[in-house]
């Protein structure tokens, strides 16, 4: 029994040294990261081959439809281990590839017939479709492999592009990477209410499964340069694009949800035509505000009286109004769309009713009167005084 029980403690602890040593080893199937690409951003649009992709083409083609042209922002080991050039200045941060096919999966391992390293999908910053694929595509097929991938992150950015999609992953600046741009300024939300709450691809599946329809934050591209500005009007029933909000539209709506953490609302004063800004520090969807004001070029008036900063307020509640009113008849009236969360609001709090007009709710929406108050606050005056 004894030598028995030594040969239990001896294989005890032979198996405990062997699963010490596993961590020290590494993970035995894992790749350096020398020799991978990491893929940050991605961009969808309707096919458009690259002069590339043609001449390759021209000599031997493997079979497939010409739907759609995928563009990969890749970090590659080489881009990773040079900052320079030839004459001194700083080379791209990113290599852009495009492959144009009917696959989203297989336009991904196409990319292994062209290049030595293989692309780790782990790092995707953001995805970027085209408002032309957008419009002829439902999303729900466009996003199916990236929901599939198990590498790919479900914290991954999604934004629509007004024109190609491509141009949103390119950059002027030495050293910028445009997928990493795009997922820092969202970021910027506490700044201004035209910039959404995030649609990451976990929470894009959510809105294509409820079937509601929702917003995706839209993007320019100008000369190397990108805006974020309005957004993409995605219809529950078909889950394509059917439009855009426009930037003050996209105004009025973060009014109506209160999903705002800070901004502007710019009027004029009725009597001299000079500015005034109030400045949000708080809002709720009731479309209540409290702010300060932080800009004013009305040169009558003490702007620490009572009298003139109810008129202030009125003013900024008359613009605030004017937005909401544009954007629920965009809504209502051109798209017969629910994309502010009406129907949701309704779910909650009256359950009954929501099940009887959910199948159709868009165009209950757009037949139903809305009713709304402004009600803002300025509860601070900047640096110059203080209210006595």
């Amino acid at each position: 029994m004894r030598q028995a029980s030594n040969h239990v403690r001896f294989f005890l602890s032979v198996l405990l040294s062997v699963f010490l040593l596993f961590p020290l080893a590494g993970c035995w199937s894992s790749h350096e990261i020398e020799e991978r690409s990491l893929g940050v951003g991605m961009a969808l649009d309707k096919a458009n081959k690259s002069m590339t992709e043609k001449e390759f083409d021209e000599q031997e083609e493997y079979p497939k439809r010409n739907l759609i042209t995928s563009t990969y922002q890749l970090i590659t080991p080489q881009v990773a281990s040079s900052t320079t050039v030839q004459g001194g200045s700083q080379q791209r941060a990113y290599v852009n590839m495009a492959e144009t096919g009917d696959s989203i999966h297989q336009m991904t391992r196409e990319l292994s017939l062209r290049r030595e390293t293989s692309i780790a999908s782990q790092h995707l910053k953001v995805i970027i479709i085209g408002e032309a694929l957008a419009r002829t595509y439902s999303l729900g097929k466009l996003v199916n492999e990236f929901l599939r991938d198990n590498e790919i992150r479900p914290s991954c950015l999604v934004l629509i592009s007004k024109g190609r999609a491509s141009d949103g992953l390119e950059s002027k600046t030495a050293g910028e990477i445009p997928a990493f741009r795009l997922a820092g300024m969202v970021e910027n939300a506490y700044r201004t209410t035209r910039i959404l709450p995030p649609t990451s691809l976990i929470k894009l599946e959510s809105n294509i499964e409820s079937g509601t329809s929702f917003l995706l934050q839209n993007v320019l591209s100008a000369n190397g340069e990108i805006k974020f500005a309005g957004a993409a009007i995605i219809k529950g029933k078909t889950n394509k694009m059917i439009g855009f909000l426009n930037e003050e539209e996209l105004d009025g709506l973060t009014w109506i949800t209160g999903k705002g953490k800070g901004g502007l609302v710019k009027s004029f004063d009725k009597k001299t035509g000079q500015l005034i800004v109030y400045e949000i520090e708080s809002m709720k969807s009731h479309i209540e505000s409290e702010g300060r004001l932080s800009e004013n070029w009305v040169v009558s008036g003490n702007p620490l009286k009572n009298q003139f900063l109810q008129k202030v307020q009125k003013n900024s509640e008359k613009k605030v109004k004017h937005l909401v009113r544009n954007t629920v008849e965009k809504m209502q009236k051109e798209y017969k769309v629910d994309v502010a969360g009406f129907g949701n609001q309704l779910r909650i709090k009256r359950p009954r009713v929501w099940m009887r007009v959910k199948d159709n709710w868009d165009q209950t929406f757009s037949e139903v009167p809305i009713n709304y108050d402004v009600k803002l606050m300025i509860k601070d005056y900047g640096t110059s005084g203080s209210k006595k």
